[in-house]
Order: C-alpha cells, then sequence, then structure tokens
C-alpha cells in the first residue's frame, strides 16, 4: 500500500497534504471518481455551468507535487 494524495482545481486549487493509504491503480481511480462525484454534489447549478473545467488528480506526493496517477477533467457546456 501507499500514500495517494488528491487534489481539486474547481475555479480554486486544493492540495492534499495528508494523503490517503490505497492497495493498488484501480483504488486510486476509484477514489479520483468518488471526489468528483462528492466535489459536484456540493456545487450549486451556476458554478457547475461556469465553462471552465474542473479537475481532480492523484500524486504520490502531497502538495501535487510527484508523478500524476490519475487525473479526470469535468466540464459542463
Amino acid at each position: 500500500m501507499a500514500l495517494n494524495y488528491f487534489h481539486v482545481s474547481n475555479g480554486t486549487i486544493t492540495l492534499d497534504d495528508v494523503g490517503t493509504d490505497l492497495a493498488n491503480l484501480a483504488d486510486v481511480q476509484k477514489e479520483v471518481v468518488r471526489v468528483a462525484r462528492d466535489l459536484l454534489s456540493l456545487q450549486s447549478s451556476d458554478q457547475i455551468w461556469s465553462k471552465e473545467a474542473w479537475k481532480v488528480w492523484a500524486t504520490d506526493e502531497p502538495k501535487g507535487r510527484g508523478r500524476t496517477i490519475a487525473t479526470m477533467e469535468l466540464r459542463a457546456e
């Protein structure tokens, strides 16, 4: 198992410095999807349709540093 760090860009950038211990790439990808789903559920309709792309990505080091493991970009048009 290894620590993975999940970061969000949705008009502002939030960088993870705590990390989550996950066993493999499939678990990291599931967590990226979960974070994106939670992000969408917390936003207002105006924020979702602002045409600004949102991004959730996982790295192997804190605060956005290190190797990017998985990325999901969301855009509403």
